[in-house]
């Protein structure tokens, strides 16, 4: 449907012969955060991977806004309106933290308040007060905020966080769930994918369970913490926060 920000439908997915993701279908609304949850190796970042157009499916389909993105490059599909922050960050740690952000600018935007560096800066002030310092001199609480401003700099209509919160300080953890919380205020639609369930089902509008590749659980934060069950068997959590 037009209206869905991102909808997958019986998504395929393979690393060479080995069938990865098994019919994965979901739909993020505008505007909200989904999570995506699941143990090590349920096939999240394969998901994250498709979407972008790293891992081409074998199968199904990807819709941005009604438009079909499945098959397409990368390149084209981040022109067409995805943002992705990927696990470990990945800045450029040899250019500064502006440097980072006007490297990573498209000047054509469908969204409705493009960002800019300014714009950034009101967002994630510690950047701006370390605009001309070297990146890779940051600590990882500013890298991760600076990975965050480098995807909104493409001005993406959904945006697509890789585990976030991980290697991080639990107060530092507390300042990412803010961000994105600030961000589902000012209308961005998000898929997290998070490790840490109390911080991902505290922003979260909808959770999605993967195991082994297949959706087993699709519906609100607040019936995920209401079963237990469900979040021993797919999370090996055996009580959800």
């Amino acid at each position: 449907m037009a209206s869905d920000a991102l909808r997958l439908t019986d998504v395929q997915a393979f690393y060479g012969d080995g069938h990865i993701l098994h019919g994965v279908s979901f739909a993020l609304q505008p505007g909200k955060v989904l999570a995506l949850l699941g143990r090590n190796g349920s096939g999240k970042t394969t998901c994250i991977s498709t979407i972008i157009g790293f891992l081409k499916p074998r199968g199904g389909e990807i819709r941005l806004f009604g438009e079909t993105i499945e098959g397409l490059s990368p390149e084209r599909i981040s022109h067409m309106g995805i943002g992705l922050v990927p696990q470990g960050r990945r800045i450029f740690p040899s250019l500064t933290v502006w440097e980072n952000l006007v490297v990573a600018r498209q000047r054509r935007s469908k969204v409705a308040t493009p960002w800019d560096v300014d714009r950034i800066y009101d967002m994630f002030p510690r950047l701006g007060e370390r605009h001309a310092q070297i990146a890779g001199t940051l600590s990882g609480g500013e890298l991760q905020m600076l990975a965050i401003a480098r995807a909104l700099m493409g001005n993406p209509r959904v945006l697509l966080l890789d585990e976030p919160s991980e290697g991080l300080a639990p107060l530092i953890v507390a300042e990412v769930g803010r961000t994105i919380r600030r961000l589902k205020e000012e209308g961005q639609s998000i898929v997290l994918v998070e490790q840490n369930l109390k911080l991902a089902l505290d922003v979260a509008d909808q959770a999605v369970i993967l195991n082994t590749g297949r959706c087993v659980f699709d519906g609100s934060p607040r019936e995920l913490t209401d079963n237990d069950a469900i979040v021993a068997q797919n999370l090996g959590v055996f009580r959800a926060p």
